[in-house]
């Protein structure tokens, strides 16, 4: 039997996917399903003094107009970390494009006619569109209630105290002296950049369609997090998890951006108002209205010896989360711990804040607070190497973490070999050779607290003909876990990949799964299918004892075979239909995942960041070109090559969007290119010329095989790679992100324009 696992085999679904056969959330429907169109406001801060929804209400085919008023017995907010996103606004608006009404109608035409129909009366108020404005003295307060705590799970992001603020959540992390260390320092050197505002850009927006029948609720959507959502809907209809059935389809790229919930609410509501199918399916403007990255302000502070060895770090982290906390505090709180990179820093402090502006909301996106960190950790490096007169390899080689040493205290050690990672990568870009002028190279390293909480269910059913069904509540989101999780199976079993068939993301069949993000589901998935694939092999091994009357410790399985003495060889399908009687049955192997055994220790594992890039900048424009990508990814073992490596070339282009095109900008408190022509993103153009994506698989990690995630790695020190290489280009460190040719010319020209 060929082994499935470590082998670059077709996706399962892309066949579907390029005939344009897949079904995605948007394709479902119902019967006498009504369709919804959202009353946005037009303010950035305002008091909502009235809504007149009548002449929207009285337009043929208009079955309802709904406000927060409409809501009563309802609890009236959602949100991950942070119960404090209405449904619809209460009382006053928050950001521009925030949800106020919503019209139901018999057409998705009529209800957009009647939307603009509904008369929305404000009082205003004073904007805080920046976190400079929410810190200002007498700045109003965007927040006066404490809110009810969501997902308690994660201890960094909760807090007890609580007193009116701006600042939506601090997290502070320490160890060693930090102040002694500068004190004794050779060189300190001092960084302070600015990452923008970004939005996932999925090629699939935010839809959902959902259904109340009989006091139970079923949703159809985009959702990354499919049990996450049943959570939040259930204690919004106080419903028990059983009533409440969420399945989530092929999505269209979700990027962390379909994380948690979203538009799932807006529908259940307009069915529960109504008791009809109730579908609302937004475009792209109203998916940027709907959530972004954070934008961040980091400031860090070093310390070196001499000989170039870290030996203190400061960091200040401030956050720009927008009109909601939501999952802000746990974006937060993976920022300050991926923010210092993995190096040996024997003094560190970190300070980090989040805070609320009348923007659109921040939560979840790729990389999850590492991006905005790592861009000003690793510029500090680079201008640390330059300031020392070290080579940026060198002073990178001499202060990361050797592999079991400790990245945070009392966290899994480093299960990474990250010298030998940069050494692929040095060789690639060939550092040591002579580059013309504007051209320059940049590295960038990081290693993330990744996996989130290890809380995950498999289900293996090997049918009476000896074909299998794997059941896991895993999201296929375009990162191919359709097919990897089917390799596993194979490989487990012993059985030809074809026979093997994943149902996926449905909380009524399929069995629990926590969440599809932090890079887990090869790993954490993966684990619980081989011990789903145990218990079902095992089973199958007592079921041939009894029917063929032999000592259980004497039958053996391997190759998709059970033997017994006397050389018998029976097959899944004779095993199944001799200890049923009949060609019927089936045996059922369930595996669990939980903090306990290989994964007690927190992180899972750490996802490793491996980049170098070389870039050319155009001395008339300022555009910059990158010439050659370098990526590793750092996976233990590579369940299917090709996806590994589509994913790290995948993450490292959305890490080129940032540092090179990628910003939402606001025009006082309205966003200025909420659409696909003005917010720029890479095109094919754009791709580097010479791409060379390498895998490092040293069977180190705790999942299958010895398999650790992918998927965010090569986006999170892109950043800083490139900012790197630019400031070696033009002779000026860049102290911002996107390196857009306007900025870059006024920086290649701030001599000239001084003088």
């Amino acid at each position: 039997m060929t082994r499935s696992a470590g082998r670059s085999v077709p996706r399962s679904d892309a066949r579907a996917k390029v005939t344009g056969e897949a079904k995605y959330a948007v394709d479902a429907s119902r019967p006498e399903m009504l369709h919804a169109t959202i009353v946005r406001s037009d303010r950035a801060h305002a008091l909502i003094k009235d809504i007149d929804t009548a002449e929207a209400a009285a337009i043929p085919g208009v079955s309802a107009v709904i406000t927060s008023d409409d809501l009563d017995g309802l609890f009236p907010r959602f949100g991950h970390i942070v119960a404090d996103h209405p449904i619809l606004a209460i009382d006053r608006v928050r950001y521009y494009g925030e949800p106020v009404a919503m019209v139901l109608a018999a057409s998705r035409h009529t209800a957009a006619d009647a939307a603009r129909l509904v008369r929305v009366s404000y009082e205003g108020l004073p904007e805080v569109m920046s976190i400079a404005a929410a810190l200002e003295e007498g700045a109003p307060l965007l927040h006066e209630e404490r809110y009810d705590h969501g997902d308690e799970s994660f201890g960094e992001a909760m807090s007890d105290d609580w007193s009116p603020s701006n600042i939506a959540h601090e997290v502070c992390l320490e160890w060693g002296d930090v102040d002694a260390a500068f004190t004794d320092a050779t060189e300190i050197v001092e960084t302070t950049t600015h990452y923008p505002m970004l939005y996932a850009y999925a090629m699939e927006p935010y839809n959902a369609l959902a259904t109340f029948d009989e006091g139970a609720l079923e949703v159809i959507t985009t959702a990354q997090h499919p049990y996450q959502v049943r959570e939040d809907l259930a204690r919004i209809f106080d419903l028990p998890l059983a009533a409440v059935r969420v399945t989530s389809p092929f999505l269209g790229g979700g990027y962390g951006s379909k994380s948690y919930t979203k538009v799932e609410p807006l529908a259940a509501v307009g069915a529960w108002f109504s008791r009809r199918p109730v579908k609302l399916a937004l475009d792209v403007e109203e998916a940027i209205y709907t959530t972004r990255a954070d934008s961040a302000t980091v400031t860090v502070k070093s310390a070196f010896g001499a000989d170039g060895m870290l030996t203190a770090r400061d960091f200040q982290l401030d956050l720009d989360s927008g009109a909601y906390a939501d999952n802000g505090p746990l974006v937060l709180a993976k920022a300050v711990h991926r923010c210092f990179g993995p190096y040996r820093i024997p003094n560190l402090r970190v300070r980090g804040r989040s805070f609320y502006t009348n923007t659109t909301p921040a939560s979840s996106y790729r990389g999850f607070g590492a991006p905005q960190g790592n861009l000003a950790g690793e510029l500090n490096m680079d201008q640390a190497a330059e300031r020392l007169g070290i080579d940026p390899g060198e002073i990178r080689r001499r202060n990361l973490l050797l592999p079991g040493e400790e990245v945070l205290p009392g966290a899994r050690p480093l299960d990474a070999d990250l010298p030998a990672d940069l050494e692929m990568v040095l060789e690639s870009l060939d550092s040591s050779r002579p580059r013309g002028p504007l051209h320059g190279i940049g590295f960038g390293a990081s290693a993330s607290d990744a996996g989130a909480f290890p809380v995950s269910t498999a289900t293996i059913k090997v049918h009476a003909d000896g074909s299998v069904t794997l059941l896991t509540g895993s999201t296929e989101m375009g990162q191919g876990s359709q097919t990897a999780l089917a390799q596993i199976a194979a490989t487990e079993l012993g059985v030809p990949l074809g026979s093997v068939r994943v149902l996926q993301s449905d909380t009524a069949i399929t069995p629990y799964e926590r969440t599809t993000g932090a890079s887990r589901t090869t790993t954490l998935t993966g684990l619980a299918i081989q011990r789903a694939c145990a218990d079902a092999l095992e089973k199958m091994m007592a079921m041939v004892s009894e029917s063929r009357e032999v000592p259980v410790e004497d039958v053996k399985t391997s190759d998709g075979v059970i033997s017994i003495p006397g050389g018998g060889d029976l097959t899944f399908a004779e095993a199944v239909q001799d200890w049923f009687g009949s060609r019927a049955g089936e045996v059922t192997g369930v595996g669990i995942v939980r903090k306990a055994d290989s994964t007690a220790m927190l992180p899972p594992f750490w996802e490793i960041g491996m980049v170098g890039v070389e870039v050319s900048v155009d001395a008339e424009t300022g555009y910059v070109t990158v010439d050659h990508l370098a990526t590793v990814g750092d996976v233990g073992y590579a369940i299917n090559p090709a996806l590994v490596e589509g994913q790290d070339l995948g993450a490292a282009t959305q890490g080129l969007g940032a540092a090179l095109f990628e910003q939402l900008i606001y025009d006082g408190p309205q966003p200025l290119n909420p659409n696909v022509v003005d917010y720029r993103v890479p095109r094919s153009r754009d791709v580097p010329r010479t791409i060379d994506t390498m895998l490092a698989e040293r069977r180190d990690g705790v999942g299958p095989y010895g398999a650790k995630g992918s998927g965010e790695g090569a986006l999170n020190p892109i950043g800083g790679a490139v900012a790197a290489a630019v400031g070696r280009a033009i002779g000026r460190w860049p102290d911002r992100l996107p390196l857009t040719p306007e900025y870059v010319w006024r920086l290649m020209h701030m001599e000239t324009e001084a003088e």
